[in-house]
């Protein structure tokens, strides 16, 4: 399609969708991921939607969705909402690796609108919360390394945990009452592949794999995003 194209991060991989008018909501669906935990290491990974966040001059993400983590080689799992640059929420709702998620994130004006039920179990959390200036400019479907800071306020993307593979459907957004599909031609579509190899001074990473999200499924909004063990330097 026209204006689709692919980039590499130090900490995201999926897939996003940019245009000149406001995004007013996007939804998605995922199923949980098993985390793969070894020795007594701790490792991270997100799975969620929102808006914002994508374009270089962003300054906000409105978004919801869940963890996978290793803790001391332990596996945990968490759902979580976070209206960044304000610090995430953990959320009392359930998750197990093979439950399905739905989110959604809606925003009109200040206001922003956060949904996400664990399809499979039956639960919801769902919370209307205010934002002086939230960003609109994306939509995105992604996986994350996330990061951590120390005292300093220096910031790094943190071990990526081995989830195996992650599929996303059902995944939509909606700018001026028209909502399509991530391959709709309304809006230019991007890929997103994480490189946890990328020597990138002022986005340090130890994220250690890497995550690949592969093509769009014939409905135009599903995809899978699989980890990848990073080949050693000149393999």
């Amino acid at each position: 399609m026209v204006g689709a194209g692919t980039e590499t991060s130090t900490n995201w991989a999926g897939y996003a969708v940019t245009h000149r008018k406001p995004f007013g909501s996007i939804t998605g669906k995922w199923v949980q991921p098993v985390a793969t935990c070894s020795d007594l290491t701790s490792t991270f990974s997100a799975f969620w939607v929102g808006l914002g966040g994508f374009s270089q001059s962003s300054f906000a993400v409105e978004q919801t969705g869940t963890l996978a983590n290793c803790s001391a080689g332990t596996p945990y799992y968490t759902a979580w909402y976070e209206l960044y640059p304000k610090p995430p929420v953990m959320l009392k709702l359930p998750v197990r690796p093979g439950d399905t998620l739905s989110a959604t994130v809606t925003v009109v004006k200040k206001t922003v609108v956060v949904r996400l039920k664990n399809v499979t179990t039956g639960k919801l959390f769902t919370k209307r919360l205010h934002m002086t200036r939230p960003d609109l400019g994306s939509a995105e479907w992604v996986t994350e390394a996330p990061s951590g800071c120390d005292f300093l306020g220096n910031c790094s993307t943190l071990p990526l945990t081995n989830f195996g593979t992650v599929a996303f459907s059902h995944a939509s957004a909606s700018i001026k009452g028209h909502r399509g599909r991530i391959s709709d031609p309304t809006w230019l579509e991007t890929t997103i592949e994480l490189h946890g190899d990328l020597n990138d001074p002022g986005h340090p990473s130890q994220a250690g794999a890497n995550a690949i999200p592969g093509s769009l499924g014939p409905d135009g909004g599903s995809f899978a995003v699989t980890w990848q063990e990073l080949a050693p330097p000149g393999g």
